[in-house]
């Protein structure tokens, strides 16, 4: 890598990806005298999963190479705040670089309020992004009076070791007397996840972790969808910036299914919502807002 690199112009910067690259920030910066800067974007989920002894010596790593690090730039408020003590780095060497998502094609839909009621999930299909939360919100606003016609729709990838976990909340919502309620619609390309996103009431990924990121949140809200999320991770930072949508007590079913209600019973709210989320992305969260971020790092 290194004897390539020295082939090419000189970088101004480089930056890794997240610290499972941090090996390569000390010869780097060795051979090419180079300001080194390293994104942090939801590490913490892999290295709490890979057991002992193998976290603790990958986090001896990744502190021992941090030294050659001039700047970690976190994804999220939350991520600023936990990072530092989670890799025993210097808090003054974190700067917030906030994502961005490309808005071309992205536009708030027309107001929607035929039946029937949708509520979407975009996101890889696996069980810390908490699908089968979803299906159990579900399953109880089913139960309430005075709820019309609804369906519960889900799109991302699906690797084949959760294919057991969408059948068994197949089965759970077939045992419920939900069955022709749910569809999977796959893995989607750009046009197909625009389309699919409009053609949501509302938008929910209830992740049962620490989430630092939640792109599926600005992208949904850049079509004008509200969403209802769990409080954690950085989820309330998204929607509290965006204003658009509601965020709810994490790991409780029920309190989703409030959420899903009241934006069922009060389509001006939800519209408004939508209206704002939008907006809020534009101003907050676009690609460009992202790297005039970075480049100020």
């Amino acid at each position: 890598l290194i004897e390539w690199i020295k082939t090419e112009p000189r970088f101004d910067v480089i930056n890794l990806p997240y610290t499972l690259l941090l090996g390569l920030a000390e010869p780097l910066k060795r051979t090419l005298n180079t300001p080194i800067c390293c994104t942090l974007q939801g590490e913490d989920l892999f290295l709490d999963g890979l057991g002992e002894p193998w976290k603790q010596q990958s986090m001896d790593l990744i502190r021992a190479a941090s030294t050659h690090v001039d700047a970690f730039l976190p994804v999220s408020r939350y991520y600023f705040d936990y990072m530092p003590g989670y890799l025993g780095v210097p808090r003054e060497k974190m700067r917030l670089v906030p994502l961005g998502i490309n808005l071309e094609g992205y536009a708030p839909r027309p107001a929607r309020r035929q039946e029937p009621f949708t509520i979407g999930y975009f996101a890889r299909i696996a069980p810390e992004k908490g699908l089968h939360v979803l299906a159990d919100a579900y399953r109880r606003l089913r139960t309430r009076p005075g709820i019309g016609q609804s369906r519960l729709v889900a799109a991302g990838y699906l690797a084949p070791e959760p294919r057991a976990y969408l059948e068994g909340i197949t089965n759970d919502l077939t045992a419920w007397g939900l069955q022709g309620q749910f569809e999977y619609r796959g893995a989607v390309d750009r046009a197909q996840k625009i389309g699919y996103l409009r053609s949501l009431d509302v938008l929910s990924v209830p992740a049962t972790y620490e989430e630092p990121k939640g792109i599926f949140l600005l992208e949904a809200m850049a079509n004008g969808v509200p969403v209802v999320q769990p409080r954690r991770g950085a989820f309330p930072e998204v929607v509290e910036t965006t204003g658009g949508g509601l965020i709810v007590e994490a790991d409780n079913p029920e309190a989703l299914a409030d959420g899903f209600q009241a934006l069922w019973q009060d389509p001006a709210r939800a519209a408004a919502l939508g209206a704002a989320g939008a907006a809020g992305v534009k101003q907050h969260y676009s690609v460009d807002r992202m790297a005039e971020s970075a480049e100020s790092v």
